[in-house]
């Protein structure tokens, strides 16, 4: 039952940790940088971007991309 998505990388991985750990990695403002959307760059948090990226496919596919990309933007 646990091999169900065996190529896909982010299986088992919630957006929210996604985007938790993003944010401790570069920080809102870095993010917003990175991914200008407006919840990133105006009072951010995590619940409403979360909200945000439920709704909206293209920024989510973002977040994820960058997530699984982070290390080459060292």
């Amino acid at each position: 039952m646990n091999d169900k998505q065996p190529d896909n990388p982010l299986h088992g991985i919630t957006l929210e940790t996604i985007l938790i750990q993003l944010v401790d990695y570069y920080g809102w403002t870095e993010l917003g940088k990175i991914i200008d959307i407006r919840c990133f760059n105006y009072e951010p948090s995590i619940k409403s971007s979360l909200k945000f990226l439920r709704k909206t496919p293209w920024a989510r596919t973002r977040v994820e991309e960058l997530y699984l990309n982070k290390d080459d933007f060292e």
